[in-house]
């Protein structure tokens, strides 16, 4: 969430920045700029109206002890007035509060310099591209056919027992899922992330906090009964850690790693490029989130990305970097980097990672700050990426490492699950 001060003073940035996203923000700042106006107008009138009744109580209590009752009590009568307006005012101070936030939930984050105007995908930057696309076997087959062939995934079990999007993983296949959680957490570990087990579920104040909500709502599991919901990142459960902290300047950086199931409707999604491991409603996925000082937090996004470039390497899967246009940045972040790897059955880039810098704007959703050098509260800089979601590194996996023998694993992840060839 954008902060009011900043708002006030650079209205017209923002609004002209915010045209990247393709949005014409002028009515909705004008509106937040008006109800602003109005609560502080609001605020004065009511800190006049508590100020002169403090100061009408101590003079009544003055004229009693003086045996001036009447003149205290035709006082009393003017106390009664101004505690209706104080009321009255008070009601209004909240009503016009609690729109405010509405109009600035509805604001996304101003998008960094470096980020390119555009309406969508088809305008995203591609920056890095490393690996070599593998020559495949004749007949080769998508991973969909692959995982029936060798028996390793059943998304028809999945659809029986629950619904279309949630696959069942079967032997070796859940073996190479397990070795790719174990792995993943591993490297984050190594690189200095400190490992974390957090809640699968999040109540409300949690998904405003890091901008799922009300942004996302109708992408997320509801738990009507308690009010909770399934997460469609560990991001989420992982940020809120920190909500409502106050840190110091020596606790930077924080760096937290977490495996999580995560839970997306995807309402909507069909088609052959959802189809198998393409996108589903409930997938597992490594997270790694950051908070940092101001001035070091896109160097620390630079070092994200290198640490994702790694584990790609070592996979030895052909992948690409690419930098996000407006049109198709998310609404909480500055600048988000998306991985794709290339998936040579499909002949396309599957997305795999997005590593994003999202500045103070959910830092000021979650009152997230720390103490500068002159002892001032200061709003923290939170990021996050992943490292990495699990089903599409599968699908390249068994697309990219099929023979005429099998599936032979990355030699990086045979220590983990035990076998080499899926055969």
């Amino acid at each position: 969430m954008l902060q009011l001060q900043t708002v006030r003073e650079k209205k017209d940035e923002i609004i002209q920045a915010l045209k990247k996203r393709t949005i014409d923000a002028a009515p909705l700042v004008e509106n937040v700029l008006r109800l602003d106006e109005k609560r502080r107008a609001t605020q004065t009138q009511l800190d006049a109206v508590l100020a002169e009744s403090n100061k009408l109580s101590k003079e009544i209590g003055m004229l009693f002890k003086s045996g001036k009752a009447q003149e205290a009590n035709i006082l009393k009568e003017k106390t009664v007035a101004l505690k209706e307006d104080s009321k009255s005012l008070g009601d209004t101070l909240n009503t016009t509060a609690e729109e405010l936030q509405v109009l600035l939930y509805q604001i996304p984050n101003v998008p960094h310099e470096s980020v390119a105007a555009g309406n969508s995908e088809e305008d995203n930057e591609e920056i890095f591209v490393e690996g070599d696309i593998p020559k495949l076997i004749p007949n080769a087959l998508p991973h969909w056919e692959l995982a029936s062939k060798y028996n390793i995934i059943d998304f028809e079990l999945g659809v029986k027992i629950t619904g279309a999007g949630f696959p069942v993983y079967k032997g070796k296949g859940a073996r190479l899922q397990r070795a790719l959680i174990s792995y993943f957490l591993d490297k984050n570990t190594a690189s200095g992330y400190t490992e974390m087990q957090v809640p699968y579920l999040v109540n409300a104040t949690s998904g405003y906090g890091t901008g799922q909500l009300p942004d996302k709502e109708g992408q997320m599991y509801h738990v009507g009964e308690d009010d909770l919901y399934l997460i469609p990142t560990a991001e989420v459960p992982v940020t809120n850690l920190f909500r409502n902290e106050l840190l110091n300047k020596k606790d930077f950086p924080i760096c937290y790693t977490a495996y999580t199931p995560c839970f997306r409707r995807e309402a909507g999604s069909y088609g052959a490029h959802v189809r198998g491991l393409n996108r589903l409603h409930q997938f597992d996925k490594v997270e790694i989130v950051r908070v940092e000082h101001p001035t070091n937090s896109y160097k620390a996004l630079d070092g994200m990305v290198e640490h994702v470039k790694t584990i790609l390497r070592e996979l030895k899967l052909p992948y690409r970097i690419l930098r996000l246009c407006g049109g198709d940045l998310g609404f909480t972040a500055a600048l988000t980097y998306d991985f794709e790897v290339f998936s040579t059955a499909q002949d396309r880039w599957l997305e795999i990672s997005s590593v994003s810098n999202f500045e103070t704007y959910q830092a000021n959703r979650l009152k997230l700050r720390y103490k500068d050098e002159n002892g001032k509260s200061q709003l923290a800089h939170t990021l996050n990426g992943s490292a990495l979601a699990l089903p599409r590194v599968l699908a390249g996996i068994l697309e990219n490492c099929q023979t005429e023998k099998g599936i032979k694993i990355p030699k990086v992840l045979v220590p983990y699950c035990g076998f080499e060839m899926i055969d």
